[in-house]
């Protein structure tokens, strides 16, 4: 019998056998997505079902930003699934234009959900926070958010170019711009090194870089937008002392002239800042420059030298 098979038939049969095959592995394949897509559509729904808490005020008007002045006023905070337990007490806290406050506190005190006040990600539950003497839930939320520019602990970046990400809030910027943006974040050396250079491809959220180099990228980000108010969160945790450098280089350049907020848990990169306030259990509980807070506050010094423990573990 096999010796009356012929090579056309041979192939017709691998063919056949295949087109019965391919549509069974799709099966399963199909079968395996639906159940995965069961599985979070409960998620999924109820992310879109959730109410918008914050919305634009109807009689809400433009940000006039002629300054930067930001002030806390009496300021209370709680989460919504907890309003009995206040985050943030009776908060009072004025930063003048062009200042750079830094925020330091143990976990949980208190520090990311100060600065969540400020682009209105969350709202106070008593007391008011101004920019240039404007109530921020008088003003829409799009005029806000526009002069404010974050750069977060995990910088996010998009599975498309280094030259797209950077330009991600400012889509029309040229390449000049995009360039000077990240030169002078410290980010143009590296991103020369690549053969696509600029048009190289970062990979889904940002797979294809360092920590330091996506963090490099989210500050020549925010160096294009050229915001008015800046908001760093804990930007060189997680880098090393080189990296650290030239990540704190970009942002002196970063934050010259624009009020600033850095939440850090390394005291050297608050050194230098023009004030430096200690959370604790959501209260504002010293506040100075470091001279000042090692003389007299305990949490700062205990955060100092558990700083250098570190530092001197890793070395």
């Amino acid at each position: 019998m096999l010796e009356q098979i012929t090579l056309g038939t041979f192939f017709s049969y691998q063919w056949y056998l295949w087109a019965m095959i391919w549509p069974l592995n799709e099966a399963g394949w199909l079968i395996n997505l639906r159940r995965q897509a069961l599985a979070a559509t409960p998620r999924l729904f109820q992310i879109l079902d959730a109410p918008v808490t914050i919305d634009d005020d109807a009689a809400a008007h433009e940000l006039q930003l002629t300054e930067g002045r930001i002030t806390f006023q009496d300021v209370d905070f709680a989460f919504p699934d907890e309003p009995d337990t206040l985050v943030l007490r009776q908060l009072n806290l004025t930063v003048e234009p062009g200042e750079v406050v830094a925020i330091l506190g143990m976990t949980g005190s208190g520090k990311s959900s100060l600065l969540n006040l400020v682009p209105r990600f969350q709202d106070a539950v008593a007391g008011t926070v101004l920019i240039d003497g404007q109530d921020v839930r008088d003003v829409t939320l799009e005029s806000l958010r526009r002069q404010i520019g974050l750069v977060p602990q995990e910088s996010f970046l998009f599975s498309a170019t280094i030259r797209d990400n950077i330009a991600y809030g400012r889509p029309d910027a040229t390449d000049e711009e995009v360039i000077a943006a990240a030169k002078a974040a410290a980010a143009h050396d590296f991103i020369s090194g690549f053969p696509e250079g600029y048009n190289t491809p970062v990979g889904e959220r940002g797979s294809t870089l360092s920590g330091g180099q996506k963090q490099r990228v989210a500050i020549a980000r925010a160096l294009l937008l050229n915001p008015r108010i800046l908001i760093l969160d804990d930007s060189t945790s997680s880098v090393d002392l080189n990296t650290e450098y030239q990540i704190q280089k970009a942002l002196d350049n970063l934050m010259e002239g624009r009020t600033s907020f850095v939440i850090a848990q390394r005291i050297s990169t608050v050194l230098n800042a023009d004030q430096i306030l200690v959370l604790d259990k959501g209260r504002i509980v010293d506040r100075g420059v470091h001279e000042e807070l090692m003389e007299r506050s305990a949490i700062y010094a205990e955060i100092y030298h558990s700083q250098l423990s570190e530092d001197a573990v890793t070395e």
